[in-house]
């Protein structure tokens, strides 16, 4: 059984939001596949691995570890329940057999001790209450030598697009709620590469690497304005912010979609098996 210890983030996974990414969970998941390549690339997962996929949403990432592992298993964890109800339904429908889900916050979830080989998360691990005290609980679920790969973004500026077009909505539109606000203050949370070095301490290994990857937002700017207005419930806008905001993205058109450019951290570290300090 797991002990929330975050409660702002349960209470908005398990709502609105969460229930915003079940029912747009193709579009949130075409969002970041530009993610994926870089991050299975670290992981390095083989066949025969137990594979444990931190913050796994609808479960893409643990379906796409569990093939790679495909005579071992891989264990998806989250904390919002609409999410993990998709990812195992999504999973039967596939046909996929040597995956599971667990509801968990896994900041303190009672993982099995050294049970996993490779720990991966797309996106998932910024929203710990305590990340050191939450890594440390991972290591733990570690066998000793194995691996961590995740990606989180990389600071928020003028010089990366998705920042840079994300910022002029926000000045477009009214202020987000306190759910949004705590999203999106977790998001930033790993940013500084020497906070990632800080909450790894006593891991061996550790790299951080710049990943420079594509998000994909929509057909075209008037479906990706959509689609972001449709993330407030209840959120209306006039004819004149709707225009103003399909212009923002109207650059970022392409014959594939509404693709910018986005700046993420590649973070790799090995356990060593030692004390838990």
């Amino acid at each position: 059984m797991t002990r929330i210890a975050n409660f702002d983030q349960a209470r908005a996974w398990n709502g609105a939001l969460g229930n915003h990414w079940a029912s747009h969970h193709e579009r949130y998941d075409t969002l970041v596949s530009g993610l994926n390549d870089a991050l299975f690339d670290a992981a390095a997962i083989t066949a025969g691995e137990r594979v444990l996929d931190v913050g796994c949403g609808a479960g893409a990432t643990t379906r796409i570890a569990g093939r790679l592992a495909a005579h071992g298993h891989a264990v998806g964890v989250d904390i919002s329940a609409p999410l993990l109800d998709l990812a195992r339904a999504t999973t039967t429908a596939q046909g996929v057999t040597n995956v599971a889900y667990e509801f968990a916050d896994a900041q303190t979830h009672p993982f099995p001790p050294a049970g996993y080989d490779v720990l991966i998360s797309r996106g998932g691990v910024m929203f710990f209450a305590d990340h050191v005290t939450a890594f440390r609980n991972l290591a733990r679920a570690l066998r000793p030598g194995g691996r961590l790969a995740f990606v989180c973004p990389q600071p928020a500026g003028p010089e990366v697009e998705e920042s840079r077009a994300l910022s002029l909505f926000g000045q477009l539109l009214d202020e987000p709620d306190a759910a949004t606000v705590a999203v999106q203050a977790a998001m930033a949370s790993l940013s500084d590469p020497a906070r990632i070095r800080e909450v790894l301490h006593g891991w061996d290994d550790v790299t951080v690497a710049a990943v420079a990857a594509e998000t994909t937002w929509g057909r075209d700017a008037a479906d990706a304005v959509g689609f972001v207005l449709s993330r407030t419930p209840g959120r209306t806008v006039d004819a004149a912010t709707r225009a103003a905001l399909e212009d923002t993205l109207r650059p970022y058109e392409t014959d594939r979609g509404v693709r910018l450019r986005a700046a993420v951290w590649l973070v790799t570290a090995k356990w060593g098996g030692g004390p838990h300090r």
